[in-house]
């Protein structure tokens, strides 16, 4: 099925999103594990992951509307060294992605392919979910401070 030029633009724009988003908290992940912090480094890493599937998803329906899926092109990825400029880089991240999928919604649905549309609302409430979870991340790091908060997410290893 023939897409529409300026949503299989959007989706490969989202595309980089997503790829951009598994690289950077991935590399936090494995960050958040050699610094001890063992909690938050599978969370995290379950988000890289969940960002793969939000990949997936846009990769499938780029090539169903006879697109060319864009891997060749990533935006800045934005390393933090603490745990608060790993939550700030990664809300970022979420902000430009909520934007971007607002934006892509609306075309989309002018054009009349609902269902990108519904594909980028599915997306929309997972990054909502996601910026949600950051914002009550760092609140608890302004309240605790970073020792406190750190202090948290150590797990010892089992014997």
């Amino acid at each position: 099925m023939q897409g529409d030029p300026e949503v299989i633009e959007f989706l490969n724009e989202q595309l980089t999103a997503e790829l951009t988003a598994i690289n950077q908290y991935f590399l936090h992940a494995k960050m958040q594990e050699n610094f001890g912090w063992t909690k938050l480094a599978k969370y995290t890493r379950h988000e890289s992951i969940d960002e793969m599937k939000h990949a997936e998803i846009i990769t499938d329906r780029i090539l169903f509307l006879e697109g060319l899926p864009n891997y060749q092109r990533l935006f800045h990825v934005r390393v933090g060294q603490t745990v608060t400029e790993m939550f700030q880089a990664d809300r970022q991240v979420e902000v430009e992605a909520i934007d971007r999928l607002k934006r892509g919604i609306e075309v989309m649905r002018g054009k009349g392919d609902i269902t990108s549309a519904n594909i980028f609302e599915s997306i929309l409430a997972d990054e909502e979910h996601h910026i949600d979870y950051l914002d009550t991340q760092l609140e608890l790091v302004e309240k605790l401070g970073e020792p406190l908060y750190i202090a948290q997410l150590i797990e010892q290893p089992e014997s």
